[in-house]
């Protein structure tokens, strides 16, 4: 279980993360949402270990990672998705993959079947450079490439951004999917509404840095989400 407590970070003299908390559970999905610039992906960089916490704790399953840098978090079972991709444009979808080897013992490293059970479109691409790639197929490949770590905690950032609604779809599918193994806790920055509350076990709404709205998705009021992801 991940548990983020009373964050605060800072980029120079500007505070980015104002005592920011929340929970992710194996077997459920915690979406954050929010509008740009209010801090979701500053909180993914503190998660993950790209960023630097200046106050507060983040507890993985007991224990205080914040010191971690990001390679050791990896290690522990921390798997990232982040904006944009960042995919190898010159590398093919074999060895895009094959990077998530890096924080696996060497019995571990092999691509895992399910990759290609979610995402059948890989399997048929391996040769195929990574900037030869749709957008969306891009996207299928860096959630393919955390899953190649064998991650215990799933984070992504804004997966559906730029995305083609068929592919969203099938983004949708294999987040549902992981989450329903039962073995995952799965963080989802989400601006898109829809797809976040219709996988959401638990949300977060931040406004300017701050958490301004958790709960439980039975307890979610949809209007003043929505409202919070507009003004």
């Amino acid at each position: 279980m991940l548990e983020v407590k009373d964050i605060d970070l800072f980029y120079g003299a500007s505070r980015a993360l104002k005592s920011v908390s929340l929970a992710a559970r194996p077997g459920e999905v915690t979406a954050v949402m929010g509008r740009n610039g209010v801090g979701k992906t500053s909180l993914i960089r503190a998660i993950t270990g790209r960023r630097r916490i200046a106050r507060g704790a983040i507890v993985w399953n007991g224990a205080d990672v914040a010191a971690l840098p990001a390679h050791r978090r990896a290690r522990l079972g921390f798997g990232s998705v982040p904006q944009g991709r960042e995919i190898f444009p010159l590398l093919t979808v074999r060895e895009n993959l094959e990077t998530g080897f890096a924080c696996l013992p060497r019995g571990e490293r092999r691509l895992p079947e399910e990759v290609f059970e979610l995402f059948p479109v890989l399997a048929e691409m391996l040769g195929r450079r990574g900037g030869d790639l749709s957008g969306g197929q891009q996207q299928q490949l860096a959630i393919a490439r955390a899953m190649v770590t064998r991650p215990r905690l799933l984070v992504l950032d804004e997966p559906t951004e730029g995305i083609q609604p068929s592919i969203i779809k099938d983004i949708g599918r294999a987040i549902a999917w992981l989450r329903d193994q039962g073995q995952m806790a799965i963080v989802l920055v989400e601006q898109y509404f829809e797809f976040a509350r219709d996988l959401a076990d638990s949300f977060v709404v931040m406004d300017r840095g701050e958490v301004v709205m958790s709960g439980r998705r039975r307890e979610m009021v949809e209007a003043d989400v929505r409202r919070l992801l507009t003004v």
